[in-house]
């Protein structure tokens, strides 16, 4: 090494020490997730997780959300007010010692709250790091404190701003996120509402309401719901046939802790089960899940036996047979549970599984006996599910079997990319012949590989598993995608492209076809839209042309814009009814060169909605599908993403 070369020295003056909140401006994303708009709206839940943990304590009956101009977020409860008298150890008010220091909060004063969600204590300390301004506002004692930071440091002091009457005591958090850590500093309001109509489902009585006062956004929603998580099985059942007339609804307390389940059967083949923990979306399940599982499994098998509905020659129905068209809400609240991370989406509490799984035992096995028609619809759909589950091992089998024998195991109309390495290959699943030819000339064969779809694929929603697979396209994308279909058999380290693109149309019949194929994958490849490795291609709609100078328009808005920009005279403009008029170069220029398309990823940010609007797009019944479109007709609109 050359002794030009300065070698760095590891001692004591290389230890950092971050102090207070500078850790969390430093490593945003250790805290809240990400600094992309999954972070930035999970400041707004960080502020609403107090508010709510007052609901549970039983002092908050009221919140309201305001997104205001300049993406001002302003949160108001009726609760307590968080405590303004001096901390005994830290020497300052407790306002800001909650709102300055880490780990810092009634939460872990098991008399201040019984049951909360924000256990880790880090939640609106965290949101004040990462503000540019926050202002706190709390009545309580007949006085109206207020406080004031600038990304996390303390302006001046807290001081009286006046009074207020009795009973209206209460918290007011108004914050301005940090552009310096939040490049796209835009709120969502569906994001916002489908987590705050979540929390009203949760917590039975309790209102919330959530506001944008931003211009030419204005909306405003109430959600209130004296029916608790019921309501909730019965909202994301519609659009659906019932087997019982109203949903099942468990409830019970042992040791502390407090366990809801409310489930009903629907004519669908799929399972709709969601699972909460101090009102925390654990996603990834958990013990409470487990618990729930088992008792479900065992209790409807000892009364499909015991009640003669089993079939002699059936071993018994399994975990699937018995989720098969199940919709559920599992929510436990618990005194100290114990979440996998700080993400909290994993519960881990062992002595939950014990205490869900007797409870639901012993109701359902009653329920079972005092419904005998009720008990007897939900067997038969059990039994149902069951001979499916047999005839898609059967359809499985033979797809193998003649996959063996063909020599090219990949599907024909396939023109698949010379990589591979999974990273680095994209499939796209293009509408039509025409359109695949023209991709398949077009593309990078190193990577791009095209798959053309013929017509409409099966509507999977009003499908079992063994009909799937013997349709030719549904069963032309598994074999293609190489992963496998249905429990036990879907390997997602398997995926041969970890760009899944959707390439259809700019039309009504583009727009069906594009619906189908994200219910296939919504339903029975959900892990390829969780993993991010599934998008939507994002072709022009015209072509301004004047002279030899040429430019593509994605929407009217930009064609109009560029035919002005032209001039006046000479200038062609060409509508593209389908892909299929594009030659080649057009398609790879517009479409398929990674250096200049426009693609949209497909995410799934709130997994009851997304179950609940596929049932009412894709299902039988016309009346909710007809009001949904009517309601939502002007609030449709994609978010680009440039890949």
């Amino acid at each position: 090494m050359s002794d030009q070369v300065k070698k760095s020295e590891y001692n004591a003056q290389g230890i950092q020490v971050l102090k207070g909140l500078e850790a969390v401006r430093k490593r945003p994303a250790m805290y809240i997730g990400d600094t992309a708009l999954r972070g930035l709206h999970h400041l707004v839940y960080e502020v609403v997780d107090n508010s709510i943990d007052e609901a549970m304590a039983g002092y908050c009956t009221d919140i309201q959300v305001t997104i205001g101009e300049g993406d001002v977020i302003t949160v108001v409860d009726n609760g307590r007010g968080i405590p303004v008298d001096m901390h005994k150890t830290e020497g300052k008010p407790a306002l800001e010692v909650v709102l300055t220091s880490l780990h810092a909060g009634g939460k872990f004063d098991s008399d201040s709250y019984k049951v909360s969600g924000g256990l880790h204590g880090v939640g609106v300390s965290c949101v004040n790091a990462l503000s540019e301004w926050l202002r706190a506002e709390v009545r309580r004692d007949g006085t109206i404190y207020e406080m004031n930071f600038e990304r996390g440091a303390r302006v001046g002091e807290m001081k009286e701003i006046g009074t207020y009457p009795e009973g209206a005591n209460g918290t007011t958090i108004s914050f301005k996120p940090d552009h310096q850590i939040f490049p796209d500093l835009v709120f969502s309001f569906d994001t916002l509402r489908g987590r705050l109509r979540e929390l009203a489902f949760l917590n039975r009585g309790l209102s919330i309401t959530i506001k944008d006062e931003r211009k030419d956004k204005e909306r405003e929603e109430l959600f209130h719901y004296e029916g608790g998580i019921v309501e909730y099985v019965r909202w994301l059942n519609e659009g659906r046939t019932l087997v019982c007339a109203e949903p099942i609804y468990i409830n019970g307390e042992k040791d502390g802790i407090q366990v809801e389940v409310a489930m009903d059967y629907n004519d669908t083949y799929s399972e709709a089960l969601f699972t909460f923990a101090n009102n925390i979306n654990t996603t990834e399940g958990g013990t409470h899940l487990s618990g729930f599982r088992a008792a479900l499994t065992r209790t409807l098998n000892v009364f499909a036996t015991s009640s003669g509905l089993l079939k002699k020659d059936m071993k018994g129905l399994t975990g699937d047979d018995v989720r098969e068209g199940l919709c559920a809400i599992i929510a436990v609240k618990i005194p100290d549970p114990q979440f996998e991370g700080q993400t909290k989406t994993k519960l881990g509490n062992t002595e939950v599984k014990g205490q869900v799984e007797s409870l639901v035992n012993t109701y359902l096995a009653e329920y079972l006996q005092e419904h005998p028609k009720e008990a007897k619809g939900i067997i038969n759909k059990c039994i149902q599910a069951a001979l499916g589950r047999e005839a898609a091992r059967k359809a499985r089998d033979l797809t193998r079997r003649k996959s063996a024998l063909d020599s090219a195991a990949l599907p024909g109309k396939l023109s698949d990319c010379s990589s591979r390495i999974p990273e680095e290959c994209e499939i796209y699943l293009v509408e039509g012949d025409s359109a695949g030819g023209s991709a398949k000339q077009g593309r990078d064969r190193r990577y791009q590989a095209i798959l053309p779809l013929k017509g409409k694929i099966l509507n999977v929603e009003k499908a079992r598993l063994d009909k799937m697979l013997n349709n030719d396209e549904v069963r032309t994308i598994i074999t293609a995608l190489g992963t496998g279909i249905g429990t036990g058999v879907f390997d997602i380290t398997k995926l041969r492209y970890h760009k899944v693109i959707i390439m259809t149309d700019a039309d009504v019949d583009g727009a069906h076809i594009l619906t189908l194929i994200l219910t296939l994958f919504f339903r029975h490849f959900r892990e390829i839209i969780e993993n991010g490795y599934m998008y939507i291609a994002e072709p022009p709609l015209y072509r301004v042309k004047k002279g030899k100078k040429e430019i593509y328009a994605f929407n009217e808005e930009d064609k109009d814009r560029l035919a002005e920009e032209m001039g006046p005279k000479g200038v062609y403009v060409q509508r593209y009814k389908g892909l299929g008029e594009m030659n080649p170069d057009q398609l790879w220029e517009t479409t398929m060169d990674p250096d200049s398309r426009t693609m949209t990823r497909v995410s799934i940010e709130e997994a009851a909605d997304a179950d609940r609007i596929f049932t009412i797009l894709m299902g039988d019944d016309v009346e909710p599908r007809r009001r949904f479109i009517e309601e939502n007709a002007t609030q449709i609109k994609l978010e680009d993403l440039d890949i």
